[in-house]
């Protein structure tokens, strides 16, 4: 193991740590403005008690990301400052956008959110939960942009002078294909996320018999957002398979272990390979499928990795341009089964929980607890097989991932930085998981007289 090797695994564990957070941001945000929604609408006390109990979760949950968050753009100058120099003029673009825009609008409105209970008119006030979850939104559009820039380069030109890539179409880089398509795509997970945390603990109090005229309105909002969401990012998941068979047709062919270029290209239902993922030794397929999925023909043509290396090699010179295959082939199926899964639960919970009736199975509960669990899990295995199926390239077909590691840092100071940051994240997540449990566990608020005249001069105070 060297340095580059290190500063990647650095890399993957705080990225993957981080985005266990985001989705539940995005999708609980959207969740909670829902129910204030609903309480400004009808002016039931259930759907203002709702928005309060699952409002603090959803703080804690954002201030947790956003510590964790704040350390992955001080890695591109810590562990990849060749890759920074590199791109900065154009990866800098919309992470700067970010920073000012989306994330200034998400935090500003989330404290007159937080502060503006009692304080702001009613409608007022809802504005605000909007506009900070539409902040998260645009955050996570800009982060995706630089992010699918990396997987389908545009917008730039190389200077062979300096050996720097420089931006020279912004529109290009945040409209592109990749872009939206990996937007909704991730939006939809996000909401899958979301759903399924308040699927989980809805359903823990239904289960318990705690205040069903709060918790049962959440449940059922909860796993209709995890089904409708479900299937979009189905959908979202099938455009953006056809885009990589185009963009970056490696990574799909590792995805299906297709070591072969073949019209009618089967799809793998079990492969095994070698231990080094250079051969198949034994599969299970469907004929055609796979032509299907990414070309939307039967007889499409879908190249195999054998083909691929060899057009990389005569391009880019001698390498081994292909990744790990049994890596990028079982984060695919993994991401793929724990999505089908949420979508079998959230249905089950619908279907179970009709007409005003409460589960009575064990094994239900079960599963709608547990839920909680899949959706972070998918996102996990889709950002790995995203990330790693790109391999050699930090930015595809432009810049390779060995020559992105920063040549001063030494293999003692990325280990020694990787160990503080794992116990720190694990800390972390002890505190997380802690406080998490702690408030989802208590019952929701019970809500008071409104307030008289004489609160009208008291100082303000956190609304929780």
């Amino acid at each position: 193991m060297d340095t580059l090797d290190l500063a990647r695994w650095q890399f993957a564990i705080t990225t993957v740590y981080h985005f266990l957070f985001v989705p539940i941001t995005i999708g609980l945000s959207a969740l909670v403005a829902a129910l204030q929604t609903a309480w400004v609408r009808t002016g039931k006390v259930q759907y203002l008690q709702a928005t309060k109990f699952w409002g603090k979760l959803f703080l804690i949950n954002f201030g947790m990301g956003v510590v964790t968050g704040i350390v992955q753009e001080f890695q591109f100058g810590m562990n990849w400052s060749d890759y920074s120099r590199f791109v900065g003029d154009v990866f800098g673009a919309p992470l700067a956008i970010e920073g000012l825009l989306a994330f200034f609008l998400e935090s500003t409105f989330l404290g007159l959110w937080i502060f503006g209970w009692d304080r702001l008119p009613k409608r007022l006030h809802l504005a605000t939960i909007w506009l900070a979850s539409i902040g998260t939104m645009l955050s996570a559009y800009f982060i995706l942009a630089a992010n699918s820039w990396m997987q389908h380069p545009v917008g730039f030109r190389v200077n062979a002078t300096t050996n720097r890539a420089e931006l020279t179409d912004i529109m290009a880089v945040l409209t592109s294909n990749t872009t939206v398509i990996t937007f909704f795509h991730t939006l939809t997970a996000c909401f899958v996320t979301g759903g399924a945390l308040m699927l989980a603990v809805a359903g823990w109090h239904l289960r318990r018999g705690n205040q069903p005229e709060v918790f049962r309105p959440s449940f059922r909002l909860a796993a209709w957002v995890v089904l409708i969401a479900g299937f979009g990012v189905v959908l979202t998941g099938d455009v953006q398979g056809r885009l990589m068979t185009e963009q970056e047709p490696m990574k799909m062919a590792a995805a299906e272990a297709l070591y072969e270029t073949a019209d009618g290209a089967s799809f793998s239902v079990l492969t095994i390979t070698s231990a080094d993922g250079r051969e198949e030794l034994y599969s299970i397929r469907v004929p055609k499928l796979l032509s299907v999925m990414s070309t939307g023909t039967a007889s499409g043509r879908v190249e195999g990795i054998n083909d691929l290396q060899a057009a990389a090699v005569r391009e880019h010179g001698p390498g081994n341009y292909v990744p790990y295959v049994p890596v990028v082939y079982w984060t695919f199926r993994a991401m793929v089964g724990l999505g089908g899964a949420a979508i079998l639960i959230a249905a089950a919970a619908l279907w179970f929980s009709r007409r005003g009736r409460t589960p009575g199975s064990r094994w239900l509960w079960l599963a709608t607890t547990g839920v909680v669990f899949v959706p972070l899990l998918a996102n996990s295995a889709g950002w790995v097989m995203t990330e790693f199926g790109r391999q050699p390239w930090t930015v595809y077909g432009i810049f390779k991932t060995a020559a992105s590691v920063s040549p001063s840092v030494s293999f003692a100071e990325v280990l020694t930085s990787l160990i503080a940051f794992t116990l720190l994240y694990g800390a972390l997540a002890v505190v997380e998981v802690t406080l998490l449990l702690r408030f989802a566990r208590q019952n929701a608020p019970t809500i008071g007289p409104p307030p008289t005249d004489d609160d009208a001069d008291q100082p303000l105070a956190f609304a929780y």
